[in-house]
């Protein structure tokens, strides 16, 4: 199987990740709750957000979770999947939230989505979107 053919039931998508920190802030507010807000408003189907153990920026300064170290500045990464053109519809709300730093990839990716067999909605899911 070639990468750009999908496995059967599979769909082309895109990948989307944002890696922050975790006291990183908008207005008050984590700044990844925000992402993952303005995700949902955008109809996108879906966010997970993952807190890290260890990681460096920019500014190339360790911050661990480790026993002795009481670091609160841990990696956070919210990772999105969805058609790449709502993906790609969402990139200047990022624009715009990311002004004081974070970075941001794009990975083609495929989407298979399982069901359980009695979810709700009309083809099987929660209304619809994965």
């Amino acid at each position: 199987m070639t990468p750009d053919v999908p496995a059967p039931g599979g769909a082309p998508a895109l990948r989307l990740t944002v890696l922050i920190g975790e006291q990183d802030v908008w207005h008050h507010r984590p700044l990844y709750a925000e992402i993952v807000h303005r995700a949902r408003a955008a109809g996108l189907a879906g966010a997970s957000v993952f807190r890290g153990i260890e990681g460096f920026g920019a500014g190339s300064v360790v911050h661990t979770q480790r026993l002795l170290s009481l670091s609160e500045e841990l990696p956070v990464a919210i990772v999105v999947v969805d058609a790449e053109e709502r993906v790609r519809g969402f990139l200047p709300q990022l624009d715009e939230l990311l002004a004081g730093g974070g970075l941001v990839t794009l990975d083609r990716c495929e989407m298979i989505v399982h069901r359980a067999p009695d979810a709700g909605g009309p083809d099987g899911g929660e209304g619809g979107r994965g």
